[in-house]
């Protein structure tokens, strides 16, 4: 399935229906007097949250939500009938933005989001129903021959921007072995090959810790220099660290086998990051070292001290791990966890 993560959409709410003129006619009772009914509600637009959504391609398939009228009213004070509700299931970790109309001035502004399986947000309500002349009978005018019409539903342009809910978001350069390292921790299965690029798009998995506490990981595809300019993937893909505590970079030894190198990756994630957000450097982070066991384990030990000691380094956890061995997985583990509750 295409992961889209940005959609545009139309709603329009169902208008009210309208309220009845009518009299009462019955044998033997002259001048029954004003009996109309009133008009039904017309549909609401509905964005429903929904765990079993992962991305927003739907809508790109449909771009017109419109809700039903309510019926009109009818004699002998019946109402008409209110219209269904029509509701959009869309993933958690959506924001709605309201776009001015077509051809008008205006920005956008952010209606709220959805965080919560079964969270509700009316983004377009229906129009109330009119009232039957009924409700305009007085001392002075016994036989109103008026009613209300139906008010018009909400119509409204919508965006819909989608940052998925992760606890712990994978970042680094491409071919570092996040897609690697998150197959390993959790049950998801990315695309994993030798060149860089391979991920196109942000994939969850869940690592499970002990008996009943999961963690939520994302793998966000590499970033190089310049992505704030468009360069690779660009930056677009970082929306989706924005709710996340805690950033695991990590840099691949088999790509950069000696310090200095392993230290000017570390920087060049750390740039793209600052340009996209401030914020973001703010997180609380660990670095991993990954694929060592693609090192001799001397040479390994030695790098690890002088990176360690490193003045960019100091006083930063930094983990080495092999996906394909296992080795310092459970250490990451045990770090991931401590990291996250002390964010609790």
């Amino acid at each position: 399935m295409r992961f889209i993560d940005e959609a545009k959409i139309d709603v329009e709410a169902g208008n009210g229906g309208n309220g009845c003129v009518s009299f009462r006619r019955e044998k033997y009772i002259p001048k029954g007097g004003p009996d109309g009914g009133d008009g039904g509600r017309g549909g609401d637009v509905i964005l429903v949250g929904d765990t079993q959504k992962g991305t927003l391609l739907d809508l790109r398939y449909q771009r017109l939500y419109r809700a039903r009228k309510g019926g009109n009213g009818s004699g002998k004070n019946r109402t008409g009938a209110s219209s269904e509700d029509v509701r959009i299931q869309v993933p958690l970790g959506t924001e709605v933005w309201f776009l001015p109309p077509e051809g008008e001035p205006g920005e956008p502004f952010m209606g709220g989001e959805i965080l919560v399986d079964g969270a509700e947000l009316v983004v377009a309500k229906g129009g109330r129903g009119g009232k039957g002349n009924l409700h305009f009978a007085s001392s002075t005018n016994r036989t109103p021959r008026f009613a209300q019409p139906g008010e018009e539903g909400e119509s409204a342009s919508l965006k819909l921007v989608l940052k998925m809910i992760a606890e712990v978001a994978l970042i680094g350069l491409p071919n570092a072995g996040k897609s690697t390292l998150i197959s390993t921790l959790s049950a998801a299965r990315p695309k994993v090959a030798a060149y860089p690029f391979t991920t196109l798009q942000p994939n969850l998995g869940i690592m499970k810790v002990g008996d009943y506490k999961q963690i939520v990981i994302a793998d966000i595809p590499g970033l190089v220099s310049d992505a704030h300019l468009g360069t690779g993937l660009g930056t677009r893909f970082l929306r989706h660290i924005e709710r996340t505590k805690t950033l695991v970079h990590l840099l691949s030894v088999a790509e950069y086998t000696d310090c200095q190198a392993l230290i000017k990756a570390y920087e060049t994630v750390t740039r793209e990051l600052r340009f996209y957000s401030e914020k973001l450097l703010e997180r609380e982070s660990l670095v991993v070292l990954s694929q060592v066991d693609t090192m001799d384990e001397n040479r390994l030990n030695e790098l690890l001290i002088e990176f360690r000691n490193s003045s960019e380094m100091r006083g930063r956890d930094v983990i080495a791990v092999s996906a394909a061995t296992g080795f310092g997985l459970k250490e990451l583990q045990q770090n991931l966890v401590a990291c996250l509750a002390g964010k609790e």
